[in-house]
């Protein structure tokens, strides 16, 4: 693929030519040329690329409603991709959770446990579950973002001992969820 800027042959040519060039124009404005791509007729897809073919259906159908979205126009505002590719690209990445901090918690109602979660676009909510040593839910609810973008608090409500887990799940724009258990020796 050849990528053609400030040519007076091909500028504002696009199109194909003959059945080998594929002319376009990305959003920086830019000239790309290109093989036309060929498929055989009587092609087959496994079961993994049918898959991810149905990934691409559910994206695409996702970013066609979410792509006038503030927050996907002003992360492509000044990037040769459009609100329309940002929010494709979100529909396939889930949340991370970077780091459960509970150095401020020591299993007494009323103190902090941190979460750290990283998006490529936005997350929109994380929550936290602990649980006992048998997996029984002591108390959950829903994170709040601190001043620092990265960083989501929540404020226990409850008393632990022993050994809890802290499940901690975050989700973003199209629904993703991402989590990360952590275990905590009071």
């Amino acid at each position: 693929m050849a990528k053609v800027r400030k040519n007076l042959i091909i500028q504002g040519l696009s199109g194909s030519l003959g059945e080998q060039l594929v002319i376009r124009h990305d959003k920086a404005g830019r000239t790309i040329v290109a093989v036309s791509p060929s498929f055989d007729p009587d092609r087959t897809f496994s079961e993994a690329q049918q898959e991810t073919q149905e990934r691409f259906r559910q994206a695409t159908a996702y970013a066609k409603v979410a792509k006038d979205e503030d927050v996907y126009v002003e992360k492509a505002d000044g990037k040769a991709v459009s609100s329309y590719n940002v929010a494709v690209a979100d529909w396939f990445h889930a949340p991370e959770i970077l780091e459960v901090d509970m150095s401020a918690w020591d299993g007494v109602q009323g103190q902090i446990i941190r979460v750290k979660v990283l998006d490529d676009v936005q997350v929109t909510q994380v929550n936290v579950v602990i649980t006992d040593e048998q997996g029984e839910a002591i108390e959950q609810g829903a994170a709040v973002q601190s001043n620092d973008a990265l960083w989501w608090t929540y404020t226990t409500t409850e008393n632990a001992s022993g050994t809890p887990r802290v499940i901690a799940s975050a989700r973003d724009l199209p629904g993703n969820i991402g989590q990360l258990e952590v275990e905590n020796n009071l």
